[in-house]
């Protein structure tokens, strides 16, 4: 069978009991242990959440194209280590630098992550699989909530505060998984080594079929140049960068925002819960009847409109429905590297938005009801949605030229090598919109 044969398959959801098998077996792999990692790496973001993501910004972009076997866990085992140190700093500029630091460990877990998920798995199936891994990162609000509260509980036990408590266990807690994440992170799809061949020749197959990824390709810069001169892939990372201010902000402050509607801080903390577990379900489902539909753009639109009706509505907020669009570049940019680059590039300048949101929700400039933020933060949406709508433009219209080239017979021959070197600029290269 041809690779666009192949192609063809992949894309027309034809997928036999074989495929599934193994891909039960991939998620079975892959799944629990990168969600555990997120979402260790939200519980301690919710407090100095500016200069967190400072350090996180500034190293976004370098982490990708390191072994994830190695890579990944060794990020975890550094955090968890930095962790327990602002549970034992002395001062706020030691507290500070350290936040820094934190915020510089866990920068590549996220585009990390993602890029691994571009080498397992096809396009149609790698939504859901990020789906369920960035729920992850809700549910640890609720979990950090409650988490926060009983360990706050301890205050004053060995002569520390209950917040110092909180570092320094959650910081335990993630260098221990770290350790043994060192046994169930896996390394690249073509070194799989819980494959067997057959599992594995198959697999890749499927991959090389669907899009470069089933390759190994060598890092070429130009790659890199490729993906800073591409106007989608900006645009993804600035359709990131509206989603982030909302979301982090939403996340880091809720419970202030909900102890100024009259509530005590620690009953603040556990009403933190609901809202969290509503989010990662709300991300799950919508996730999940965008991959049904085999759609993105119009999900992430109603998602965005979901979350300006709870700016708008007031105590709403309390509800806002949040879809990150995190694997909108990792299903529509091809070539390894300009991918990897790519994906970093959109959490790295989505994460500015993070900045924002941390500087402008404060209490001491937003007033009792936020509604200065909130109007900023209806702004930012506003500005997803242009980014989404010219992302959909723009790709539909490539699709239908590219469609146009090949029905009258106008394009160039392309063998697999040329194929893998053009990547998205192939003329047999369709988007997902």
């Amino acid at each position: 069978m041809s690779v666009s044969e192949k192609y063809s398959v992949v894309e027309k959801d034809k997928v036999s009991a074989e495929d599934h098998r193994i891909l039960r077996k991939v998620d079975r792999r892959l799944l629990p242990v990168f969600t555990l990692l997120y979402l260790l790496s939200f519980l301690d973001r919710f407090d100095l959440g500016a200069i967190y993501f400072v350090g996180y910004v500034i190293f976004e972009v370098p982490a990708n194209r390191c072994n994830p076997q190695v890579w990944l866990p060794s990020l975890t085992l550094a955090w968890g280590i930095v962790s327990i140190g602002q549970g034992l700093v002395k001062n706020q500029a030691g507290l500070f630098g350290i936040r820094f630091l934190l915020g510089a460990t866990e920068a590549g877990l996220f585009p990390g992550v993602i890029y691994v998920f571009s080498v397992y798995y096809v396009r149609r199936e790698r939504s859901w699989r990020v789906a369920i891994f960035f729920g992850g990162a809700a549910l640890a609000g609720a979990f950090g909530g409650i988490f926060a509260y009983c360990i706050g509980l301890m205050d004053g036990v060995g002569g520390r505060r209950g917040w110092q408590w909180i570092f320094i266990l959650e910081g335990i807690l993630t260098a221990g998984v770290s350790l043994i994440a060192y046994f169930i992170v896996p390394t690249w799809s073509h070194e799989a080594k819980f494959l067997s061949e057959a599992e594995k020749t198959r697999l890749l197959d499927r991959l090389r079929a669907d899009s470069d990824a089933g390759t190994d390709q060598a890092f070429k810069w130009s790659s890199v140049r490729d993906a800073f001169s591409d106007h989608l892939v900006w645009a993804y990372a600035f359709l990131f960068h509206g989603f982030s201010f909302v979301l982090y902000s939403l996340s880091l402050f809720l419970p202030t925002i909900i102890a100024g509607l009259g509530f005590q801080t620690w009953q603040a903390q556990l009403m933190t819960v609901p809202p969290n577990v509503l989010a990662s379900f709300s991300i799950w489902i919508t996730v999940w009847f965008s991959s049904k539909c085999n759609v993105r753009a119009p999900f992430i639109i109603g998602a965005a409109i979901v979350s300006i009706i709870g700016e708008v509505v007031p105590g709403l907020q309390y509800f806002g429905v949040h879809l990150a669009a995190g694997d909108w570049p990792g299903e529509n940019v091809s070539g390894q590297a300009k991918r990897a680059v790519a994906v970093a590039l959109q959490i790295s300048v989505g994460d500015i938005g993070a900045i924002a949101g941390c500087l402008i929700y404060r209490p001491t400039l937003s007033g009792h009801l936020y509604r200065k933020p909130n109007l900023i933060a209806i702004g930012y949406l506003l500005f997803a949605i242009a980014m989404t709508t010219y992302l959909w433009v723009m790709m539909s219209w490539e699709n239908r030229r590219r469609d146009r080239l090949l029905s009258k017979g106008e394009a160039k021959e392309e063998t697999e090598e040329d194929r893998i070197r053009l990547g998205d600029r192939s003329v047999r290269y369709r988007y997902r919109i």
